[in-house]
């Protein structure tokens, strides 16, 4: 159960309470005015985040190496859309868990990452494998 979904509304109500015992309704309104600040803080980071993977191609990522090297467990769906800069292809079914979304580079080396309940659980590094040499270009040659 995540705890964030009940500790925030209750610090939120608690901060109002606190604002109104000690200074009336001015410390509500001041309590009020944080909390909105702090909700806007957030919203306005989500739609920076979203207008610059707005301007990209869904999936892509300038390095899958250097993303794969700058993941760690843990982080939130939303921090790694910052560091790709685009929106995850999602390959899994919309809405269940847990979320699995690839982003590729131009060499087509690409990372899969696995998400449950927006967090970053365990992603892949696959790089292609490079072509092999064509047994006609190794061919011998008859000698006279």
């Amino acid at each position: 159960m995540n705890l964030r979904k009940i500790f925030v509304p209750l610090g939120a109500i608690a901060l109002v309470v606190f604002g109104y015992t000690s200074y009336g309704w001015p410390g509500v309104a001041a309590a009020g005015g944080g909390l909105l600040m702090w909700a806007l803080l957030h919203f306005t980071r989500l739609m920076n985040v979203l207008k610059k993977a707005a301007d990209r191609p869904v999936g892509y990522v300038g390095s899958a190496v250097m993303l794969n090297a700058k993941l760690r467990p843990g982080v939130n769906l939303l921090h790694v859309v910052a560091m790709t800069r685009s929106l995850g292809q999602q390959l899994s079914p919309v809405d269940e868990q847990p979320e699995i979304f690839r982003w590729t580079d131009g060499s087509h080396s690409h990372v899969s990452c696995e998400f449950r309940g927006g967090k970053l659980v365990k992603w892949e590094l696959v790089r292609p494998t490079p072509p092999q040499d064509t047994p006609e270009s190794a061919s011998t040659t008859p000698t006279p």
